[in-house]
C-alpha cells in the first residue's frame, strides 16, 4: 500500500480531528463548530477559504503551477438525529445527536489530504476541498449549487467518497455508472366522509380504498417497471382515524412514502404510476384523493472519465484491493446535485466489518479511524493524477 510519509506521520492528529468531531456531532446546516475547525485548519495550512454558501458550507481553494485544469472534492460533515449507544472514549456530548455515518472521518480525510497537497504541492492546477452541509436529507448540496457554488468555484471534475461497512479498510470501490439511486418521497391523502363504524354504507370509506391502495403498490415495480430496471416504492407512513374512537370510519387517510430509481425515465415512471394507481383507487370507492410527488435527490451516476481517473488514483495506492464491480446502494446521496454541474465519481473507501452488525444509521456505528491514511493517500494521488505537474 502506498501512503506517503508524510501522511503517515499526520494519522495522530487526523485521528484527534475526526474524535473530537465525532464527539461534537451537528446536524446539517447547524454545523458551525464543525466547519469552523474545517476553516481554521485550511486557513493555517494557507489554503484560500470561502465561507457561507449552504449556510455552514466551506470551500477551500488551492492554487499550484500553471495548470488550467480545476477539480473539487467534496466531504460531508453532518450528523444524524439520534442517540450514540455505545460507550467509547469519544463518544457523542450531544443528546439525541450522532456521527452515525462516518461523516467525521469524510472530513478528517479532506482535511489531511488539503494539508498534504498544500505542504507538497505535487500538482498543477487548481483543487476546491467542498466541505457540505446537510446531506443527510436536508438538501446541503442543492443549496449550496443553488447559491453559486459551482460560479463561483467552476470546476472540470468533481469527486465524492464514502465509507463502506464490510470492505477492509485497504479497500476501495471504483465502478462506473449508477451507484446511488434517486430519493423521492410521495404523499398522498384519500378524502371520503366519515361515518359511524356500524353504519358504513352512509358513509364513504376512505380506509378501505388505503387498503387496496397499499395491496396494489407493489405490482408497479413488479408489473409495470422493466424488470432489468431496478426500483423500489414503500409505503413508510399511514395515518387514519383515532384508536380511541374504534366506532368512527375517518374522513380522511394519509399515506407516505419513498421511491427509488437509477435512471431518469424509470423515476418518471415511478412518479406517474403511483398517481394513476391513487387517483384509479379513489375513482374505484368514489372519493377524492390528494396526490404529491417531491423530487428529493436525484441519482448519482459515475461519469465514464472521472472513474478512470478515480480508479488510476485508487490503484497506485490500493493496487490489487481495488474493486472494479460493486453493487450500487438504493440509498441516496446529494452529491448528485454536484455531479449534474461536473462530471464526477463516488467511490466507496472500506470501513472494515461491520462490528456487532452496526452498519450506516445504527446507533452503535462508528467511522474506522485505520481508514484514514488510506482515504487522505487516495485523494492526494488523485489530485496529482488529474493535475499533473507536466499539464
Amino acid at each position: 500500500m502506498n501512503i506517503p510519509v508524510r501522511i503517515k506521520d499526520d494519522l495522530v492528529f487526523l485521528t484527534s480531528v475526526r474524535r473530537d468531531l465525532h464527539a461534537h456531532p451537528e446536524l446539517g446546516f447547524e454545523e458551525e463548530r464543525t466547519s469552523g475547525i474545517v476553516a481554521e485548519l485550511l486557513e493555517e495550512a494557507g489554503i484560500k477559504v470561502h465561507r457561507g454558501l449552504g449556510g455552514t458550507g466551506v470551500v477551500g481553494t488551492l492554487q499550484a503551477g500553471s495548470g488550467t485544469r480545476v477539480i473539487g472534492l467534496r466531504a460531508d460533515m453532518d450528523a444524524l438525529a439520534m442517540p450514540e449507544i455505545a460507550e467509547r472514549s469519544y463518544k457523542s456530548t450531544v443528546a439525541g445527536k450522532m456521527h452515525a455515518c462516518g461523516h467525521d472521518g469524510h472530513t478528517a480525510m479532506l482535511l489531511g489530504a488539503a494539508r498534504h497537497l498544500a505542504a507538497v504541492k505535487g500538482f498543477s492546477g487548481t483543487v476546491h476541498f467542498i466541505f457540505q452541509p446537510a446531506e443527510e436529507g436536508r438538501g446541503g448540496a442543492r443549496r449550496m449549487v443553488e447559491e453559486g457554488l459551482f460560479e463561483l468555484f467552476p470546476c472540470d471534475a468533481v469527486y465524492g467518497l464514502h465509507n463502506m461497512p464490510g470492505l477492509a479498510v485497504d479497500e476501495i470501490a471504483v465502478v462506473e455508472g449508477p451507484q446511488l439511486a434517486s430519493s423521492d418521497s410521495w404523499r398522498i391523502t384519500f378524502r371520503g366522509t366519515g361515518t359511524h363504524g356500524a353504519k358504513p354504507h352512509l358513509g364513504r370509506d376512505p380506509i378501505t380504498a388505503a387498503g387496496t391502495f397499499l395491496a396494489s403498490l407493489q405490482t408497479i415495480v413488479g408489473r409495470v417497471v422493466d424488470p432489468l430496471q431496478p426500483a423500489v416504492v414503500s409505503a413508510c407512513s399511514l395515518r387514519a382515524g383515532d384508536p380511541k374512537a374504534l366506532n368512527v370510519i375517518p374522513d380522511t387517510v394519509e399515506i407516505g412514502g419513498t421511491a427509488r430509481a437509477y435512471c431518469a425515465n424509470v423515476r418518471d415512471q415511478l412518479e406517474a404510476e403511483i398517481g394513476r394507481l391513487a387517483q384509479g383507487t379513489a375513482a374505484m370507492y368514489g372519493i377524492a384523493v390528494d396526490y404529491q410527488f417531491e423530487r428529493r435527490i436525484p441519482p448519482v451516476v459515475n461519469d465514464a472519465y472521472a472513474t478512470q481517473q478515480a480508479l488510476a488514483a485508487a490503484r497506485a495506492v490500493l493496487g490489487e484491493k481495488v474493486r472494479t464491480s460493486f453493487p450500487p446502494s438504493t440509498a441516496g446521496d446529494d452529491f448528485a446535485f454536484f455531479a449534474q454541474n461536473a462530471p464526477g465519481c463516488y467511490v466507496w473507501l472500506g470501513n472494515g466489518p461491520a462490528v456487532d452488525g452496526a452498519l450506516h444509521h445504527n446507533t452503535a456505528y462508528d467511522f474506522n479511524d485505520a481508514a484514514i491514511g488510506y482515504g487522505v493517500a487516495y485523494w492526494v494521488k488523485l489530485v496529482e493524477q488529474e493535475l499533473t505537474s507536466a499539464a
